[in-house]
């Protein structure tokens, strides 16, 4: 199995910026796609941001110019830097990640617990 821990959420202030971190860990051969995806009240989950392994990403034009996703792969970590924060970025942040187990050498989605982000006008 493999767990996905995210932390860095917070409360800000619009304008603001905060930092979400997402470590993977487990029995992991290695792991493909990492991303961001956001779930607001009475909102479906949507995609906020998605890194390959060699580095490809792709944002929500949502937040293109004020986030920026990154990785460590030696650390199977994958992160979101998030400027200029606005109340309508206001949700749960999810990581998600696409791992090859040893046992199996099958990939599957992984999802974190989410953590929570407010932004206050």
């Amino acid at each position: 199995q493999v767990q996905l821990v995210e932390s860095g959420g917070g409360l800000v202030q619009g304008g603001g910026s905060l930092r979400l971190s997402c470590a993977a860990s487990g029995s992991i051969f290695s792991i493909n796609a990492m991303g961001w995806y956001r779930q607001a009240p009475g909102n479906q989950r949507e995609l906020v941001a998605s890194i390959t392994s060699g580095g490809t990403r792709n944002y929500a034009d949502s937040v293109k110019g004020r986030f920026t996703i990154s990785r460590d792969n030696a650390k199977n970590t994958v992160y979101l830097q998030m400027n200029s924060l606005k109340p309508e970025d206001t949700a749960v942040y999810y990581c998600n990640a696409w791992a090859v187990l040893r046992a199996t050498m099958a990939a599957l989605r992984y999802w974190g617990q989410g953590t929570q982000v407010t932004v206050s006008s």
